[in-house]
């Protein structure tokens, strides 16, 4: 209550700037901290899954474990991601800090056990639920709150990927059509460099993505580009849909929420003893970086899009903007065999332009692969990213995502066009 007081009263803490700055260092060195925490307990359970396959078959128990807990003791924050959005367009209540130990234990039990599944979301549930804290210590009001939120989610994109442009760009174009704030554009980049930079102070680094090749730039290029971008896009909205279906799907059918993971764990186990396709657990980062060098199979992105919908859909815990990259990757990878390109151009465009459509977020996307690729490759996936994203219809990943905009638009346009034709 003093540490309360002090924050409330203090004339240098509440002065504008100062309060910024200070929430700015507090939100991005901890959950920077907390994200470098979370990416090495997940490379330890990722190398014990690995050296001990079996352990897919307890995947049924480690869903039930996770439903239990989100049951019994989280239904205010089973939505996710989808809280801070819905938090961010009407403030209503705090973030429970209780999200952070949450979204952690069941990431961790889901890639422990072989889900298919990413690490984004939980890195930007963990910022943002860290970065709601403050809202009460500096007596913020719902637009700061708004501000703070914002934050949250910039500090943990920029920490899980080391990309503190792309990290500000998508926690702005994510909100953009919400409640936009002016003050939020440059705390934005403060807060994600902040977060970026510790995760590297704890010595924990990021993936590394190169693509060794580059083509020359003519018409026909641009035309067989411009084709795969838009299979990019149509790709992007199969994996939003598929997660939607199984989401809804077990929600539908199975009325004891428990029991929804365990029985999509059964699922998982079955499918993936019957197919071979254990490669597919997890991130799968490996076959992400040899999709640059070697052609990938013409199924992988399918069967990708498959096991990750069912994992998520069924209440495992993660993320899907590393699924993303997979699909994406592998597509433009096995595209190469018939696409005049460059193969490590296509698993380039691949890798944000899936990831673009899927998450309505073109420019962030775009900045992902200047940070990820270099200068070189930035025109490329600025075209591809920018196609996909009007290409990838007007559902994503996140349901309380406010969308509008040039894309919305057109398609509205297009219905108004094809229901007076009928």
């Amino acid at each position: 209550m003093l540490i309360l007081n002090f924050f409330k009263t203090n004339k240098i803490v509440q002065n504008t700037f100062s309060k910024w700055m200070i929430i700015c260092l507090a939100v991005g060195i901890l959950s920077g901290t907390v994200a470098a925490f979370f990416f090495t307990t997940l490379n330890w359970v990722t190398i014990f899954r690995m050296t001990h396959p079996k352990i897919l078959y307890c995947i049924p128990i480690g869903g039930l474990l996770i439903g239990v807990l989100y049951h019994y003791k989280g239904k205010d924050i089973v939505k996710g991601n989808n809280l801070l959005l819905e938090e961010y367009d009407k403030p209503k209540k705090k973030i429970p800090l209780k999200m952070v130990p949450f979204i952690y234990i069941g990431t961790l039990i889901t890639h422990l056990f072989g889900g298919s599944a990413g690490r984004e979301g939980t890195a930007v549930q963990m910022g943002g639920a860290i970065a709601d804290q403050f809202s009460d210590l500096f007596n913020l009001t719902e637009n700061e709150r708004r501000t703070i939120l914002l934050l949250g989610i910039s500090a943990g994109f920029a920490a899980v990927f080391g990309t503190p442009l792309a990290g500000a760009l998508f926690a702005l174009e994510i909100t953009f059509h919400s409640a936009f704030s002016k003050k939020s554009l440059v705390l934005s980049f403060i807060v994600a460099y902040i977060a970026a930079y510790t995760v590297s102070f704890w010595n924990v680094s990021h993936t590394h993505y190169r693509i060794p090749t580059y083509f020359t730039w003519n018409i026909i290029n641009f035309v067989w580009l411009a084709l795969v971008s838009i299979l990019f896009g149509l790709v992007a909205l199969l994996f939003a849909h598929a997660t939607h279906f199984w989401n809804l799907f077990f929600s539908k059918t199975i009325a004891f929420p428990p029991y929804r993971p365990m029985i999509g764990g059964v699922l998982l186990v079955i499918i993936i003893v019957c197919t071979n396709t254990q490669s597919y657990e997890g991130l799968g980062i490996q076959q992400i970086q040899g999709a640059f060098y070697t052609p990938a199979d013409p199924f992988a992105f399918l069967i990708k899009i498959g096991l990750t919908s069912l994992t998520l859909g069924a209440g495992f815990k993660g993320g899907e903007v590393t699924p993303l990259f997979f699909i994406g990757a592998t597509l433009g990878s096995a595209l190469a065999v018939f696409v005049p390109l460059p193969i490590s151009l296509l698993t380039a465009v691949g890798f944000v332009a899936v990831f673009a459509g899927a998450t309505h977020t073109p420019i962030a996307c775009a900045v992902m692969g200047l940070e990820l690729f270099g200068f070189d490759a930035f025109f490329y996936v600025l075209v591809s990213c920018s196609i996909a994203y009007f290409a990838s219809g007007t559902k994503g990943i996140y349901s309380a995502q406010i969308l509008n905009g040039p894309k919305i638009k057109m398609y509205k346009k297009f219905k108004t066009i094809v229901l007076d034709f009928l």
